[in-house]
């Protein structure tokens, strides 16, 4: 490699950051149920690779810790002591670059997805691991520019992916237009082409459609994406047009994408409002695929089988989520992994 390039997410990995949930974040309600599902991830992950947890309670998330991990488990566990407003990893972690040697690790202004909710502890932690030297790499501070993790997928080749409803929302860049967002990010993330999906949405969503609540790309030129087969279904017109414009995209060599259709699942509630439950927020780890599950046999069943067909040779493992999307969000929403290199 000659140039720093945003690399896929199926590279090897360093480690997976986790920011973990506490009182003063909005899981109060349901703080041991969603810790729980902290703990199902931290030990699926540290079976593989190392886990960085970032918390204000260092002490009191090791307790929890204990009671899942091995000693060998435990051993694969970095906690820093730093506070936070939320959770979202994916969306207030770094972007991390390589060439192939060097990292670069890009500290984007995370501002709560547009001034939705307040985000000024959130968008201080990478600064905050940067300068206690738990991360290594090139720090480039970005925060005159908002961007989050989930908003964007790289194929690694030049090619990123994202959705022109959230980087055009309000309150994010205005008022660059689309043409100078992607500009930036082509110069930001090394990219040598960006493309935009403009439908795609899903009930329940605060983020203004991030890519990884929808499209997802995977190794020879694959994208698993959400396919909605119900007509009477809120979401399936614009699914619809979402699938027919996947249709259309071409990679970089002008040959049509292989695309993994993942089901939708059964519509699920917290009281009258429609929670935003997807199979395309899956996180993958060294030698692994993680994704969520929602109590629901065949959807489950059938989204693990498409799983397996992107990434071969990949253990497919299912995380109960159901606690998780009650605050509007799943697996790859509250992870941000590392390259190998950044924290070894």
């Amino acid at each position: 490699m000659d140039k720093f390039t945003l690399p896929p997410e199926w590279a090897e990995q360093s480690a997976i950051q986790l920011t973990w949930p506490h009182a003063a974040t909005d899981w109060h309600e349901y703080l041991d149920d969603i810790c729980s599902v902290y703990t199902e991830m931290a030990d699926a992950i540290t079976r593989r690779e190392r886990l960085l947890v970032v918390t204000p309670e260092p002490e009191s998330v090791m307790a929890q810790l204990k009671k899942k991990l091995t000693d060998c488990q435990l051993a694969n566990v970095t906690l820093h002591r730093c506070p936070t407003n939320d959770t979202w990893a994916r969306d207030h972690g770094f972007i991390t670059l390589t060439d192939g040697k060097t990292k670069r690790l890009l500290d984007f202004r995370f501002n709560g997805w547009g001034d939705k909710f307040p985000a000024d502890l959130d968008n201080a932690i990478n600064r905050s691991l940067y300068i206690n030297k738990v991360v290594e790499g090139e720090y480039v501070d970005l925060n005159d520019f908002v961007l989050e993790g989930g908003s964007i997928e790289s194929d690694g080749h030049g090619t990123v992916l994202t959705t022109s409803q959230c980087l055009l929302a309000p309150n994010r860049n205005q008022p660059l237009t689309r043409q100078e967002i992607e500009q930036r990010l082509k110069d930001y993330l090394g990219a040598e082409r960006i493309l935009w999906l403009d439908y795609g949405h899903l009930d329940g969503d605060d983020t203004d459609s991030h890519i990884d609540t929808l499209v997802r790309t995977a190794p020879d030129d694959t994208l698993l994406y959400v396919r909605c087969t119900d007509e009477q279904d809120s979401h399936y017109a614009d699914l619809h047009l979402m699938e027919e414009q996947l249709k259309t995209l071409r990679t970089a060599d002008g040959r049509p994408y292989r695309l993994l259709p993942l089901p939708m699942p059964r519509p699920i509630y917290d009281g009258e409002d429609r929670l935003p439950a997807t199979y395309a927020n899956f996180v993958i780890i060294n030698g692994a695929v993680i994704y969520p599950t929602y109590a629901q046999p065949d959807n489950d069943r059938r989204a693990a089988e498409v799983l397996s067909q992107a990434f071969p040779g990949y253990e497919i493992a299912g995380i109960d989520c159901r606690a998780l999307i009650c605050q509007h969000g799943s697996l790859h929403c509250v992870t941000m992994q590392y390259p190998v290199g950044v924290l070894d």
